[in-house]
């Protein structure tokens, strides 16, 4: 796996300066770190995590976003989701995989997979902002997660506020 730590400190769990100074100036997080480790130690079981670049890790309550390179996000996505389930499992919270530097649509229709996007608005305040408005194609039971963490996410990540509306 690729990532701005090095894979002797992952292994090991014993930082170097470099790897240390990233963490005590804010570059990487105690997350991303968490992440990275969990990420190496699937690496045996599932060999297509070698070529995966890691990026950062966003958190909001009960959902985690790894954040991973361009074309990387079916990678981890792969082997009937038991990777994202050992994650989420390891974690105890709902991962979503987003990929680095992608526009905005494909960022969001990732953010809301499975769900379909039928439509992406966006709405200018008076104050002079904007929100982006999302409406996703409705299903009659709760979606498969929580809204308000994934609006979180997309302000961390992207710096977007979300309005979310289901069409019937």
């Amino acid at each position: 796996m690729k990532t701005a730590l090095c894979n002797f400190c992952l292994k090991s769990g014993i930082l170097c300066q470099k790897c240390s100074e990233k963490i005590k100036s804010g570059e990487l997080t105690q997350l991303d770190l968490e992440i990275a480790r969990l990420l190496v130690s699937l690496e045996n079981t599932y060999p297509s995590l070698q070529n995966v670049h890691f990026h950062k890790a966003v958190e909001a309550r009960d959902t985690i976003a790894i954040i991973v390179g361009r074309g990387d996000v079916p990678r981890l996505l792969g082997h009937g989701g038991k990777i994202i389930k050992a994650l989420g499992k390891k974690t105890g919270k709902v991962i979503r995989v987003l990929e680095h530097g992608s526009d905005e649509r494909k960022f969001l229709e990732d953010l809301f997979a499975p769900l379909s996007i039928i439509t992406i608005n966006t709405i200018w305040l008076p104050d002079g902002t904007t929100e982006t408005r999302v409406i996703l194609k409705g299903r009659g039971d709760k979606p498969p997660f929580n809204i308000e963490d994934l609006k979180e996410i997309a302000h961390k990540v992207r710096n977007l506020t979300l309005r979310v509306e289901f069409a019937r």
